[in-house]
């Protein structure tokens, strides 16, 4: 199973060529304002663009934009919030508490207000929201950057058991030792592209 985008563009960013395979990690570094989050928004089909993306084989202008989404699932940096309560977020609860302790989340979050999280509980709730979906392949954008060293690497084992289970992933990362400790497949992107980068 891949992911494969061809001449992926949108109004400032790309074109970019890029296949991504289930069950494997690609991290994307580079500089601040290059166009990272871009690059995933554009494959989440969130922002306007051009060029060619399938999953499987199957073309992304075959399917609606939400079914899309569910097996293709963006988690910003600072996800966004509907309801003023967490629960409302979630349809399965049972499923959502099975996957709170691999975020090192407890299950009293689910009655809190989204106001009273920490900006770090909030981050790790979105991974949750975005999981109990079983997308097919999750797009990360500095997926940890609110949170202390502990509990980084305690999601990132999480990711490590979500690529076991087949899923593939793509984090976008500043963090030099993350992206060294994730990475099956490493790119850097500049102003000129997509390059890829040996592993180390």
């Amino acid at each position: 199973m891949a992911l494969l985008a061809r001449q992926l563009a949108g109004a400032v960013v790309g074109p970019f060529d890029l296949e991504l395979e289930a069950g494997r990690c690609t991290v994307v570094t580079g500089p601040s304002g290059v166009g990272k989050s871009l690059l995933l928004r554009m494959l989440a089909d969130l922002d306007p663009c051009r060029g060619e993306v399938s999953l499987d084989g199957c073309s992304r202008s075959s399917m609606s934009g939400p079914a899309w989404r569910r097996q293709v699932t963006y988690v910003a940096a600072e996800p966004g919030w509907w309801a003023d309560r967490v629960r409302a977020h979630f349809d399965d609860l049972e499923a959502v508490r099975s996957l709170l302790p691999d975020f090192g989340l407890a299950d009293k979050l689910l009655d809190q207000p989204v106001s009273q999280l920490s900006t770090g509980e909030r981050q790790r709730m979105a991974m949750v929201r975005a999981l109990v979906r079983q997308p097919r392949f999750l797009l990360l954008d500095e997926p940890t950057s609110a949170l202390d060293a502990d509990t980084t690497l305690q999601v990132e084992a999480a990711f490590q058991r979500l690529k076991q289970q087949g899923m593939g992933l793509l984090v976008v990362t500043h963090n030099e030792a993350q992206a060294q400790r994730l990475h099956d497949r490493r790119l850097r992107m500049t102003r000129q592209g997509l390059a890829e980068e040996a592993r180390a």
